[in-house]
């Protein structure tokens, strides 16, 4: 009698507990440099949806992505691994980047914690249509909506989309980011109708490779910079794919740009529709920074706003990425952190969200404190460490640490990482723009930091026979 009235005392709270798990949506765009963003300085472009992120939410201004190219960040994403220890750490053969299937990837933690999962755009760790561990689904998402591979998700007119691992031929000409953005909409109207809690997790593709757009988007922005309209962007997807060229390559970058900020704003207003608003978290950041294929030009947008580099520098224009994170009621509106995160503590921040300890594998530290603008309670890393492996390399080709205000960036004299240049040194509290290399200065500081990347790296092997930077 007694349990039984435990129970019926205690049942209205659990399932109090159970509806009151908050959604997930987390936007990855694909080679944003942080400077693309209205709130984070950009001048050309408007961006009020994604903006609307920042001033209803919290602004992060030292968050790093995984890695400087595609692959390595997502890879770092779904196992919370930091960049020393992933198993996945430049672009390549995506058959030799399938996760681990033991492992308890993202999406699988929120399986674990009762969720609908959905994955929507760019994989990057493997054929999608593939049955196996390159699949989506085998690592935890119920649902996979988007490019076949991550070679052809250098374009938007691909031959198939691939759904829930089956490949479905698409007409010639079909725009399919709208596509995958209409099937992660459908996928959260379908959840909330439901009443379950779900991950949906929007890798989009969006602004890399070709600069492809809606037409009429794309005409818009032509008359607003027709003095760009003799310069043609072109780019390659694999064998049977159309990557139409671009005329005016400026006008897709705005026009691309200005399409994802209406759709990022239509899914804050189905949040309000379907009544779920308040208790779904919305997070968006970008795999890496700015990139200059299919015509793109970051220098004309100030991609990297004050930062020195792009995509495939571990400067820190290369890796210094947004992050913003929205939840009304729980996240105080307009505010910024300074908290020094990376991609990897995604995986331990979701899993202290849904109640759960971080996988053993897990690298990182939980940010729901300073979500929850608890900042006397956050733990914070000592350092942050990061390598790259480019071209035919079998060890990292660069590799850096930021620990507090100082910055260690060391590359190789070519891409077989063999032969070492010098480390340099910078200070970030008065060098954001890594212009002034205090190496000499500080030799000290210097072996410190040596030794802490030395200790942070790991051997990989490396089975591709031909690595590429796409």
């Amino acid at each position: 009698m007694k349990k039984i009235l435990f129970l019926a005392l205690a049942l209205p709270g659990l399932l109090m507990a159970e509806t009151l798990k908050p959604n997930v949506i987390y936007i990855l765009a694909d080679d944003l440099g942080i400077g693309d963003l209205g709130c984070y300085g950009q001048k050309k472009l408007k961006t009020p949806n994604i903006d609307r992120l920042a001033k209803e939410g919290l602004r992060f201004t030292n968050h790093y992505s995984g890695n400087t190219v595609c692959s390595p960040t997502r890879a770092i994403l779904m196992t919370g691994q930091h960049p020393g220890i992933v198993h996945c750490r430049g672009n390549g053969n995506e058959g030799s980047f399938a996760l681990d299937p033991k492992m308890t990837t993202l999406p699988r933690m929120f399986k674990n914690a009762g969720y609908a999962t959905g994955a929507y755009g760019k994989w990057g760790l493997g054929t999608t249509s593939t049955p196996g561990n390159t699949d989506p689904r085998t690592h935890g998402f119920d649902h996979f909506s988007g490019w076949k591979s991550q070679t052809i998700a250098h374009t938007y007119y691909p031959k198939v989309i691939v759904r829930d691992g089956k490949e479905q031929a698409l007409k010639k000409g079909t725009f399919v980011h709208d596509l995958i953005m209409e099937d992660a909409t459908n996928f959260i109207k379908k959840s909330a109708a439901a009443k379950k809690p779900f991950f949906c997790y929007i890798p989009t593709a969006v602004p890399h490779a070709a600069m492809h757009a809606p037409k009429e988007m794309h005409e818009k922005w032509r008359k607003v910079y027709p003095q760009f309209d003799k310069a043609i962007g072109k780019y390659g997807a694999g064998p049977d794919n159309e990557c139409p060229p671009v005329k005016n390559p400026i006008a897709g970058f705005a026009a691309m740009m200005e399409n994802l900020d209406n759709q990022i704003g239509g899914i804050l207003e189905n949040l309000k529709e379907l009544g779920i608003d308040d208790n779904t978290i919305v997070l968006f950041s970008s795999d890496n920074g700015a990139h200059r294929e299919g015509g793109h030009k970051p220098d004309f947008w100030d991609s990297n706003g004050p930062y020195k580099g792009i995509k495939r520098d571990l400067y820190e224009g290369g890796i210094h990425t947004p992050f913003l994170a929205r939840w009304p009621g729980k996240i105080k509106a307009g505010t910024d952190s300074s908290h020094l995160s990376a991609h990897w503590d995604i995986l331990a921040t979701m899993a202290d969200l849904t109640g759960q300890a971080a996988p053993k594998q897990s690298s990182g530290i939980s940010m729901v404190p300073t979500l929850l603008g608890k900042n006397a309670d956050q733990k914070s890393h000592q350092h942050l460490y990061f390598e790259f492996l480019r071209g035919k390399s079998k060890t990292y080709t660069t590799r850096a640490l930021r620990m507090g205000d100082w910055k260690a960036v060391q590359r190789s004299k070519g891409n077989k990482g063999q032969e070492f240049l010098p480390i340099e040194l910078y200070d970030l509290a008065s060098d954001i723009g890594e212009t002034k290399d205090l190496a000499k200065k500080h030799p000290g500081q210097v072996r410190k930091m040596e030794k802490l990347m030395d200790e942070a790296h790991t051997p990989l092997i490396v089975k591709e026979k031909k690595i590429s930077q796409r």
